[in-house]
């Protein structure tokens, strides 16, 4: 199959942690409102009434600070750790598709990678790649396995939290071989929306909902545009 290629600007690499700053805010406040409290002190021959008060209220609300914090280490686990997906950033669109079907799969792709974890997009439809984009794996085919053949019979998505506990992962060679988590979501019958992620078990509930939302959007689109007809001349076999 023949693709075109487009320069995709879209950042995909790994995504900082910026909880872990949050969490760890109110420890550093609350010790360092404990130190300049204790250096105050210090620095003062002779204190008053009114700022030995000051002084314990100030104690009591680093105290509170840290307390907080620990508590939110506790509360808020650790997301799991990004890897670098390894493989080519890219974006390869079908040239034979409709132009209103071309800027629905591009925008469609384009929230994806920008709203979610995903860092790898492949819509596969009718036996054919149609999309492939973010990070690329090292094969432009797919070849439904038991775990995308399942997505088509059921008609029902597939999140694999963790791909590397799966015997089955070696189906997803068209992913990034690093891949560390998976959605297969179902487009109606015929097709198969393939999410892949640089860290385990980061697709939330409301990211899955989401993503359903967005698979039904490019089933319709499909379905309208592509109905009775075949997205791309298939080459004869000798």
């Amino acid at each position: 199959m023949l693709f075109a290629t487009i320069s995709n600007k879209d950042s995909v690499m790994a995504r900082p942690d910026q909880n872990e700053v949050l969490r760890r805010l109110p420890i550093v406040v609350g010790a360092l409102g404990g130190v300049l409290l204790f250096v105050n002190r210090v620095m003062t021959p002779v204190l008053s009434d009114s700022q030995a008060r000051g002084d314990a209220l100030g104690v009591i609300l680093s105290a509170v600070l840290i307390l907080i914090g620990l508590l939110w280490q506790r509360i808020q686990p650790k997301l799991p750790d990004a890897v670098m997906l390894v493989g080519d950033e890219g974006f390869e669109l079908t040239p034979q598709l409709p132009e209103t079907l071309k800027t629905e799969l591009a925008w469609a792709s384009h929230l994806l990678l920008i709203n979610t974890v995903t860092c790898s997009v492949v819509v596969y439809y009718d036996g054919q790649v149609l999309l492939r984009r973010g990070i690329l794996g090292a094969s432009a085919t797919v070849n439904p396995g038991t775990i995308v053949q399942r997505v088509l019979d059921k008609q029902k998505p597939v999140y694999l939290v963790n791909l590397n506990i799966y015997p089955g992962r070696i189906e997803f060679d068209y992913l990034p071989e690093n891949t560390q988590g998976v959605i297969c979501q179902p487009l109606g019958d015929r097709g198969v929306l393939i999410l892949g992620a640089n860290a385990p078990r980061s697709y939330t509930q409301q990211d899955e909902a989401w993503i359903s939302g967005i698979a039904e959007k490019i089933s319709d689109s499909l379905q309208r545009s592509l109905i009775n007809s075949t997205l791309v001349p298939q080459p004869s076999k000798h």
